[in-house]
């Protein structure tokens, strides 16, 4: 036999263990015969497709992709590269691949991968359409997962407030039960979600256990239906409830990061400003790099922006400005509320000056910013004192300083800076501007209540008169709004208030004469003492005159407390300044010098000590006091009680 018959019979033997391996999924076996087969004819295609197959199923799609640009009779595989390409993270070089395809007839395993890279785009109106299609021309085992996948977009749709019209999906399985309630919660309505994640939860168990699943990969699938269930708890205010489930599924590491890095972040959002070091953990697990391909943008978005949140509430002041920063250049359509940090945490530290400075250089940059920036620095202003400040900005935001909330702020703001006139200016223009544009922003009755109080009182009566027609307008069957207006009419348009007293009710209309009657028999107007005098006299017997029953009264005449001579204001007065002396603390008997103490005993002593050498007395001591004496604390206050036998003095001028 030739060589070339060997060769060829070499070939045929490598391609039946080829397809054995292939067909025992011993993948490894097969790419090292794939290699046997190309190191003899290096150009077998077949080989080959093989060997670049045998490399996806071991999800080797670095190696898979080198060898298929390094062989040239590969670069036909489309959809083997896009795919390669779309598991390394690289869906905006998938989309290319697959769009380089010539004519918009694509096969349908490219239709089915377009998709999968759009949805990674996160560009979600393409991808329904893309799905959208398929559900409705393709038709196989693998329909209800493109309807699955179809109802997951759709949920994305409605998280970023899209207008595109969605249909119903049918809910009988667990997986588009969990996308309906997804779908629920972007729109808001949390307790909804709740109730289909609930049942989400049950069909999920249901289904798994008669499929024969362990407890363990129950909990592990049931886990994201939980997560999201603790999100719309969380969003109701039952914090508890949701913590609860968080620290469950952390305590049990799931291997999904994506997983925990939202029950981690949702954590923190829980913790605010408590447990510091609790959110700083888990915030570190939020950012782990196993999450970054596994995350939207607006997960993304929102856990770095709650890191710097972190930063700010943990008092980290170089910290928190080195993330804003960061934040900013990574994600620029957050660098407003990354400023707002930067500023409170300027605040913080009353740099005041500084943090309006970074606001107004924020305001120059973006010309036709919100609102709010002004309200900011309104704030800064206020609580570094400055009100002129404050009123400078707020009259500074054209049309939208006749707004009822602002125009009461500017009013407040005058008013505490004891400008009436320019107060009255601000009620005065707010008025002539909305009769003069009709702009409807609402119920501005209250204002124009205001506005016409405070021109009354002002004496303004012209002024007030056009706040009262507005608010007349808008209630015309308010007769009291009537009545104020023909009060400010007479006092500038006698003629106008005639006319406008026309309107008002007639007295007829308003009471009967049994009402009348009923009130002038009434007392309720007097005050109890008038009551009481008309009561008297009611009792008075008609013989008896007014003059006896008059009691005068001797009125007590008050008489200035005289100070003594040497007063001082300054100094505290003595507490037992109104005690007599003998009550003083301390107040000394003086010894009376006509009583001669009897002296008793040998020379020299005291009567004292012969007390206590006086065995009788000593005896009879013991017969009235059988126990030792004990120390009685004083009563508590300036008043002391008297000593007994202590004769009581007579009174005497001092």
């Amino acid at each position: 036999m030739s060589k070339q018959g060997n060769k060829e019979t070499n070939i045929k033997t490598l391609y039946n263990d080829l397809n054995k391996h292939g067909l025992n999924s011993e993948f490894e076996k097969a790419i090292k015969t794939a290699n046997k087969i190309l190191s003899v004819a290096p150009n077998e295609v077949k080989a080959q497709q093989c060997k670049l197959v045998s490399f996806i199923q071991l999800s080797k799609f670095q190696e898979a992709l080198q060898f298929l640009n390094k062989s040239p009779s590969l670069h036909d595989l489309v959809f083997e590269k896009a795919y390669c390409e779309y598991r390394l993270n690289q869906p905006e070089n998938a989309l290319k691949t697959i769009e380089s395809v010539a004519g918009d007839d694509l096969p349908a395993s490219l239709k089915e991968l377009r998709a999968q890279v759009l949805y990674r785009l996160e560009r979600f109106e393409e991808c329904f359409d893309a799905y959208r299609d398929l559900v409705k021309n393709t038709h196989d085992d693998y329909d209800d997962e493109r309807l699955t996948n179809m109802s997951a977009v759709a949920a994305n749709l409605a998280i970023e407030g899209s207008k595109k019209d969605i249909p119903d999906f049918r809910e009988d399985t667990y997986e588009l039960c969990y996308n309906r309630a997804c779908l629920i919660a972007g729109k808001k309505k949390f307790t909804e979600a709740e109730k289909k994640l609930r049942t989400s939860e049950k069909l999920c168990r249901e289904y798994l256990e008669e499929d024969g699943a362990t407890e363990e990969d129950i909990e592990d699938e049931v886990a994201i239906i939980k997560i999201q269930l603790a999100y719309c708890l969380q969003m109701q205010g039952k914090t508890k409830e949701a913590a609860a489930i968080y620290v469950d599924a952390l305590k049990n590491k799931k291997n999904d990061a994506a997983l925990i890095a939202v029950a981690s972040n949702n954590m923190v959002a829980i913790n605010k400003d408590q447990n510091m070091f609790d959110s700083k953990k888990k915030m570190r697990s939020a950012m782990a790099e196993a999450c970054e391909h596994k995350l939207t943008l607006r997960q993304k978005k929102n856990i770095a922006f709650n890191n710097c949140l972190l930063a700010f509430y943990t008092n980290q002041a170089d910290q928190c400005q080195q993330q804003c920063t960061l934040l900013i250049q990574k994600y620029p359509d957050l660098e407003f509320q990354t400023t707002l940090i930067r500023v409170c945490q300027l605040s913080r530290e009353k740099k005041y000056k500084e943090a309006i400075e970074v606001l107004e250089k924020y305001g120059k940059k973006h010309p036709q910013g919100d609102l709010s920036l002004k309200f900011a620095i309104v704030q800064l202003q206020l609580m570094n004192g400055n009100k002129k400040g404050a009123v400078e900005v707020l009259q500074s935001l054209g049309e939208a300083k006749y707004r009822p909330g602002v125009v009461s702020a500017l009013v407040s703001l005058l008013l505490g800076t004891d400008d009436k006139q320019a107060a009255s200016e601000v009620l005065k223009n707010a008025v002539e501007w909305y009769k003069k544009n009709k702009v409807s922003v609402g119920d501005l009755s209250d204002m124009w209540r205001q506005a016409a109080d405070f021109h009354l009182r002002g004496g303004e009566a012209e002024t007030a008169a056009s706040s009262l027609e507005e608010l007349f307008r808008t209630n015309p069957s308010d007769m009291k709004i009537l009545a104020q207006l023909v009060i400010a009419y007479a006092q500038f348009d006698p003629a106008k208030a005639q006319e406008a007293s026309r309107k008002l009710p007639t007295l007829e209309t308003l009471t009967t004469a049994t009402e009348i009657d009923h009130l002038e028999a009434t007392n309720w107007m007097m005050s109890t003492k008038a009551v009481k005098k008309t009561a008297i006299k009611s009792d008075q017997s008609p013989g008896t005159s007014d003059s006896a029953q008059k009691v005068k009264k001797r009125r007590q005449r008050k008489r200035k407390g005289k100070l003594p001579k040497n007063y001082d204001p300054n100094s505290a007065p003595d507490p037992e300044r109104w005690l007599p002396r003998y009550e003083r603390t301390g107040y000394r008997k003086k010894r009376d010098r006509r009583v001669k103490e009897v002296m008793k005993g040998s020379q020299g002593t005291s009567s004292g000590a012969a007390d206590q050498y006086d065995m009788t007395k000593a005896a009879n001591l013991n017969k009235n006091n059988p126990s030792p004496a004990v120390y009685q604390e004083p009563t508590p206050g300036p008043r002391q009680q008297q000593r007994k036998g202590h004769q009581k003095k007579k009174k005497g001028r001092h």
